[in-house]
């Protein structure tokens, strides 16, 4: 039995999260489920799981998300939740970052598959493009560090007053209290931990938002920011 074939029939809900794009939704699973496990992407034994755990986990994320906004996905690693998000908003304009050749491989692959042309992948880590890749107004991250070195990645990547929304677990809370110093310094001047999904997803799906002021990343960032946004001056007249 190959793996695409231990994939289970989706559930009601996602007919009801992914409305017309259901069947792009299926595609997905079908691909995480076949090349995704092949490549390494996912282990095997989630493919049973990828429905509840996976694709719905991160659709629900869209609950907090506003309208018509720009969006990082912060080590988007398989594309969770940046694809599922893209499929029932297809509002946003949403940026795959990930450093990893055969992850931005796949993902390049799903995005032409599935026509999401408000998706772009984009390879590289958070710290590289820094200043090259236009501020967005929301980071989103699921599970690829604890929450103070995440948000040392992506807060950077946000426009003044942005927020990033992190899908987290049960320790969620304590993660949060015990980065709020680290926060601080980079910008933050508001958290909160939201739990989104009702009625779709059981347990709910955990999410921490910090959301920035004027400066996002800190001091540190701003002159990072502004050295890179600068023209290069080595440039020589013809």
């Amino acid at each position: 039995m190959t793996e695409s074939a231990e994939l289970p029939q989706a559930p009601e809900q996602a007919r009801t999260v992914f409305g017309e794009y259901f069947p792009e939704a299926v595609r997905y699973a079908e691909l995480l489920a076949d090349a995704g496990v092949k490549r390494g992407l996912i282990g095997p034994r989630e493919v049973p799981r990828l429905w509840e755990r996976h694709l719905l986990n991160c659709a629900v994320l869209s609950e907090v998300v506003p309208e018509g906004v720009t969006v990082c996905d912060v080590g988007s690693g398989a594309g969770l939740p940046g694809i599922p998000l893209a499929l029932v908003r297809p509002d946003l304009k949403i940026t795959l970052l990930e450093p990893l050749l055969r992850r931005t491989n796949f993902l390049q692959e799903v995005v032409e598959l599935l026509g999401l042309d408000h998706v772009t992948v984009v390879r590289g880590r958070a710290e590289e493009v820094l200043g090259k890749l236009t501020p967005v107004h929301v980071v989103t991250a699921r599970a690829v560090a604890p929450l103070d070195r995440l948000a040392g990645w992506g807060v950077p990547l946000l426009r003044p007053y942005g927020e990033m929304l992190a899908l987290k677990g049960d320790t969620a809370q304590e993660e949060l209290d015990g980065a709020r110093s680290a926060l601080s310094k980079l910008g933050v001047v508001e958290t909160s931990v939201l739990h989104v999904g009702e009625g779709i997803v059981d347990p709910l799906s955990t999410v921490v938002r910090v959301e920035v002021g004027e400066s996002p990343g800190g001091v540190r960032f701003a002159a990072k920011r502004a050295k890179a946004a600068r023209p290069s001056r080595t440039r020589r007249r013809r």
